[in-house]
């Protein structure tokens, strides 16, 4: 029997064997109540981003000056700003803001922080010595004061938040990969696929990476929880996303000099900020409940 052969028969029980991990994984997140309520918490709001023209009763930026700083009412769940706009509107358009920030920092910062680790972690050596040498430097940074530094010098605004955050948050990445990477490149089937002459990038994305995904799912999932918060503080110091685009944190920068008497324009944007952050967390560690081995049944 030859190699291709041996592999042809073999592929079928590794699939199996992969498959059989991931179901006993999400088994075992069913049976966390708290994950599971987590996970309700963080579909919600995405569910609520995602149809904010639908469920908003009024445009995040339409102005009602003879109703301003109303308190929580009737027409208006959740009060209104100084310029009468709903609070309740601009906070659900506001997790839409936030949740895309948190996402799209996250998964920038895994595919560039995780192709450093990979390829550090895979070749070694000198190469190895500098990128490592390199994230650490990046990681002696407090990851806030990384995010400020980044968006004054790059300006406010969208895009340029997604920036700050992900370069704040891709030594982490790079650090798990690189271990996680270690600890499988000298195993038996990445020494098959070296012998059959694969070349280094296959053997990386399509052998490796695939391997090592469980510690990068639960650090995804917990950092978009950093990432949110870490978008609310830039917005709320000035840096991140600016008005009238409805986002959290600059909620509550325009209601902190009102909070004595107009409690409302910080209440509510916090609640949303802690629920969100607290979804993902509660989800976060039971995904990493799930996903480690010396936890198992």
């Amino acid at each position: 029997m030859n190699s291709a052969q041996t592999n042809a028969l073999m592929t079928p029980t590794v699939e199996l064997k992969k498959k059989s991990q991931w179901v006993s994984a999400l088994g075992r997140v069913k049976k966390n109540k708290l994950a599971m309520f987590g996970l309700v918490l963080v579909i919600f709001m995405i569910l609520i981003a995602v149809f904010a023209g639908v469920v908003a009763p009024y445009p995040y930026e339409e102005q009602h000056l003879a109703d301003s700083l109303l308190g929580p009412c009737a027409k208006y769940p959740f009060g209104t700003d100084k310029y009468g706009r709903c609070i309740l509107s601009r906070v659900i358009y506001g997790a839409r803001t936030s949740l895309l920030v948190g996402f799209a920092a996250v998964t920038l910062a895994t595919l560039i922080g995780g192709c450093i680790g990979a390829v550090a972690g895979y070749f070694g050596g000198a190469l190895d010595n500098v990128l490592m040498r390199l994230i650490n430097i990046v990681l002696s940074i407090p990851n806030m004061l990384l995010a400020i530094s980044i968006s004054a010098m790059m300006g406010t605004g969208l895009v340029n938040t997604v920036i700050a955050i992900s370069i704040s948050s891709i030594g982490e990445f790079a650090r798990i990969t690189r271990a996680s990477v270690l600890s499988v490149r000298d195993q038996e089937y990445v020494e098959a696929v070296k012998a059959i002459s694969a070349g280094n990038s296959r053997i990386i994305f399509k052998h490796i990476l695939p391997n090592i995904m469980a510690p990068l799912i639960v650090q995804y999932s917990l950092k978009i929880a950093a990432s949110i918060l870490a978008a609310a503080g830039l917005s709320f110091v000035g840096l991140g996303v600016q008005p009238p685009t409805p986002e959290w944190g600059a909620m509550l920068s325009a209601g902190r000099s009102l909070i004595r008497y107009n409690w409302w324009l910080t209440l509510f944007p916090g609640l949303a900020i802690m629920i969100t952050v607290y979804g993902f967390n509660l989800f976060g560690d039971g995904m990493r409940d799930a996903l480690d081995p010396r936890l198992k049944d």
